[in-house]
């Protein structure tokens, strides 16, 4: 938890010190203070002993770690916040960090949804949920995944920050229009005990699976509207006409 306030900590600090509308950045910061609220709240009581022992209140804790977390931290734009308060060097140092190749690959909105729903399949169909659920460091890995990569999709489909690899509105829905789809099937097969491999009682995995179904839901929906909120249309220039020339008056 000392890493949560820390986090918080540190953006109040980079806030503080940057420039910008003071009114944009009242609501940023204020999205930003509710993801490290929601952080806080799915590793603390009594959320992290319920998730320990059902796996209801381990699909509770995924939504919120991989799914609301990151939409209101990424909504309070902590890569421009940083860039702010940064030197001029460093801040152009850091541009071309986030212009790079690699981070162009990480950012692309297919990376992302392989990285976040894409682990889902891999995570529930195979025995890794049942190696987390006895091995700490495994679970705490798995947390940091589900916080990173949900960061990761929330920043390419919706992030006020720019994105190297973004591409257009309708590209980024069909992104998340297939993350709906993915996470829809693998609930429905979780809650009918299909190709799911979670060693829990079944009450408990269809609790965990209407968790998932209806909880992700609304989340992806908060998700496609934040994609619109943050839509800014390109901007047409309309060439400007040449003046046409006065005939020269005859004298």
């Amino acid at each position: 938890m000392a890493g949560v306030a820390g986090l918080a900590f540190a953006y109040l600090l980079m806030a503080r010190r940057g420039t910008g509308r003071p009114a944009r950045d009242r609501w940023r910061t204020a999205f930003f203070l509710t993801g490290c609220a929601l952080v806080a709240v799915a590793l603390l009581p009594p959320i992290a002993p319920f998730a320990h022992e059902d796996f209801r209140g381990h699909m509770l804790q995924h939504l919120l770690l991989g799914m609301y977390a990151p939409l209101a931290l990424v909504l309070g734009a902590p890569i421009t916040v940083l860039l702010r308060a940064l030197p001029a060097q460093r801040a152009r140092d850091l541009t071309g960090v986030l212009r790079s190749r690699p981070v162009g690959v990480l950012a692309h909105p297919l990376t992302a949804l392989t990285f976040s729903t894409g682990s889902l399949i891999a995570l529930y169909c195979t025995p890794l949920y049942n190696a987390t659920a006895t091995r700490p460091a495994l679970h705490w890995l798995l947390h940091a995944h589900f916080a990173l990569s949900g960061c990761l999709f929330a920043w390419v489909i919706a992030g006020p920050d720019p994105a190297p690899s973004r591409p257009g509105v309708k590209a980024r829905l069909f992104v998340l229009g297939a993350a709906i789809a993915v996470h829809a099937v693998l609930a429905q097969l979780m809650y009918g005990g299909f190709l799911i491999d979670v060693h829990a009682p079944v009450a408990q995995v269809r609790g965990g699976a209407e968790i998932m179904y209806y909880g992700g839901d609304i989340a992806e929906l908060l998700l496609a509207a934040a994609l619109v909120a943050t839509w800014r249309p390109a901007r047409r220039t309309v060439p400007l006409r040449p003046k046409p020339e006065r005939a020269a008056s005859v004298r």
